[in-house]
C-alpha cells in the first residue's frame, strides 16, 4: 500500500531536500548517507571511476550471478541517485569535476585524507568559485591526528569506538568468550548518520548565514558517541560497563531479561526494579495467575519497590516458567496490551511479513527497467506529511547518466563525449 507520507517511486513527489545538488564521491564509508540526502529529494550525483566503483563487487548478487550490476548491496546503498564516471587522476576529469562542483551546493567524498588536496580539489579550492558550497569528508579517523593516515574496516571502528567490548555473553554463560560485533556494517551506517546531520545543520547555516563550510567527519567519533552509557558512565563513575548476554552493558550484574518460549521464540521483557514497579508487577501477576503460574507474585509483600528490587532474580525466575508456558506472540501482544515495554525478539522473515510495517507503507517496490522486473525496497524511519520521502529510481547503471549530464548539463558535444572514453576520462 502507499501512506501518505511515502510516496511510490516515480511518482514525482518533491521531498524535502528537492532542489539540493548533492555530487557523491563516496564508497562503503559514505554512500549511506548519500542515499538519506538522495530519497529525500536531493539530485544527488554519483561520481564512479571508469568501470564503477569497487561497492560493486559486494555480494550477495542478483540470482547469485557475480556482476558490477547485480550487487544487492550496491542497489540498496545507492537508490534515488544519478550515476556518472570520472576519472579524476586526469587533468579533463578534474576539469570537469570542477565545473559540476561550481553548480553543486553539498560535495560528500570519503577519499584518504589529503588525496582532494593532491588533486587541486580541495574544500579551499572547490569554494573560491562556489562560496556557498559544503563539503563534507567522512574519514576514518578525520583529517587531522597521529591515526588519520591508518586503514580501516567496519570491524576496526566497533572495535575501536567501544561496541565490541559491549557487546557479546555473561561471563558467567560463555567463559573466556570474546567480544562480538554487531553485524550489518554498523559502523558505517553511525558514521553517515553523523556526516548527515552535519550536512543538514551546515545547511541550515547557509540558510542564515550565506556562507558554506568544510565538515571533517570521523567515522571513528561517531562510533565513540554511540555506546549507550558506557562512556558517560566511566566518565562519571570511573566504571567500565561488562558485557551481558541479550540486554544492554552496564557495571554491574544484572538480571538477565532474555526468556525463551513455549514456541522456541524469545522475549526481552521489563528489567526488574526499574520499568517493573509494584503495580506492573501486580498486573503481571493477575496475568499469570489465569494459568496458574503466579506462584508468590500476588503477596502484598512485592507492593513495595525495595521488594520487587531485592527479589528481580526470583521474579524473572517465575516470569522464565510462565514464558515457558506460552507463545511468543502471546506473550508480545499480551505484555504490550497491559502496558509492559516488551519485545519479541523477531527474526529477518518475520520483518518482512510484519503487518504494522505493512500497515504504514514501509516496503516499496522499485523497478529495474533493465531487468525486466520489480523489486521490494526498505523505506524510510519516519513518514513526512507535507514534503513525501521516495526512492525516485533503481541504483544507477555504470556511467548510466553520462550523457544526460555531461552533455545535458554541461554542454558536452557527444562527439567529445566519446573521445573522453576513449582516453579513459569517463
Amino acid at each position: 500500500m502507499s501512506t501518505d507520507g511515502r510516496q511510490q517511486p516515480g511518482t514525482g513527489a518533491s521531498g524535502p531536500l528537492s532542489g539540493l545538488r548533492v555530487l557523491e564521491l563516496a564508497d562503503e564509508k559514505g554512500q549511506f548517507c548519500g542515499k538519506l540526502m538522495a530519497d529525500l529529494g536531493a539530485d544527488l550525483i554519483k561520481i564512479e571511476p571508469p568501470g564503477g566503483q569497487s561497492t560493486r563487487t559486494v555480494g550477495p548478487f542478483f540470482n547469485d550471478i557475480p556482476h558490477p550490476e547485480r550487487s544487492l548491496s550496491f542497489w540498496h546503498y545507492n537508490t534515488s541517485k544519478r550515476g556518472i564516471t570520472l576519472n579524476l587522476e586526469t587533468a579533463d576529469g578534474r576539469a570537469l569535476f570542477r565545473r559540476l562542483a561550481d553548480g553543486a551546493d553539498v560535495i560528500l567524498e570519503t577519499n584518504r585524507p589529503g588525496y582532494m588536496a593532491s588533486l587541486g580539489l580541495a574544500y579551499t579550492d572547490l569554494s573560491e568559485s562556489n562560496p556557498g558550497l559544503i563539503m563534507c569528508s567522512l574519514t576514518p579517523f578525520g583529517q587531522t591526528g597521529p591515526w588519520r593516515d591508518y586503514l580501516t574496516c567496519d570491524l576496526v571502528h566497533l572495535a575501536g569506538g567501544g561496541q565490541m567490548a559491549s557487546s557479546g555473553y555473561d561471563p558467567e554463560d560463555v567463559p573466556d568468550m570474546p567480544p562480538i560485533a554487531p553485524g550489518g556494517g554498523n559502523a558505517w551506517h553511525i558514521g553517515c548518520h553523523y556526516a548527515y546531520m552535519g550536512i543538514l545543520a551546515a545547511l541550515c547555516y547557509r540558510d542564515m548565514s550565506g556562507e558554506g563550510q568544510y565538515i571533517d567527519a570521523s567515522i571513528h567519533e561517531a562510533c565513540a558517541l554511540t555506546t549507550e552509557g558506557a562512556i558517560a558512565i566511566y566518565l562519571s563513575t570511573g566504571e567500565v560497563v561488562r558485557r551481558h548476554t541479550g540486554r544492554h552493558a552496564s557495571p554491574d550484574n544484572s538480571v538477565k531479561i532474555q526468556l525463551a518460549t513455549q514456541d522456541g521464540g524469545w522475549v526481552n521483557v521489563t528489567r526488574s526494579g526499574s520499568a517493573l514497579n509494584p503495580a506492573r508487577l501486580r498486573r503481571l501477576a493477575e496475568w499469570m495467575d489465569e494459568y496458574g503460574l503466579a506462584q508468590d507474585l500476588l503477596d502484598e509483600k512485592y507492593q513495595t519497590l525495595s521488594v520487587v528490587q531485592e527479589n528481580a532474580q526470583h521474579t524473572t525466575d517465575v516470569l522464565a516458567n510462565f514464558f515457558a508456558n506460552m507463545p511468543q506472540e502471546e506473550l508480545w501482544t499480551g505484555g504490550q496490551e497491559r502496558d509492559f515495554p516488551w519485545g519479541a525478539i523477531r527474526t529477518i522473515d518475520e520483518i518482512i511479513g510484519n503487518p504494522h510495517l505493512e500497515d504504514r507503507g514501509f516496503f516499496v517496490e522499485v523497478e529495474h527497467p533493465e531487468l525486466g522486473q520489480s523489486f521490494i525496497y526498505p523505506g524510510a524511519a519516519a513518514i513526512y506529511n507535507a514534503s513525501p520521502w521516495g526512492i525516485s529510481r533503481r541504483a544507477p547503471l555504470i556511467g548510466e547518466h553520462n550523457e544526460e549530464i555531461l552533455c545535458g548539463e554541461l554542454g558536452l558535444a557527444r562527439e567529445e563525449l566519446g573521445m573522453l572514453a576513449e582516453s579513459g576520462v569517463i
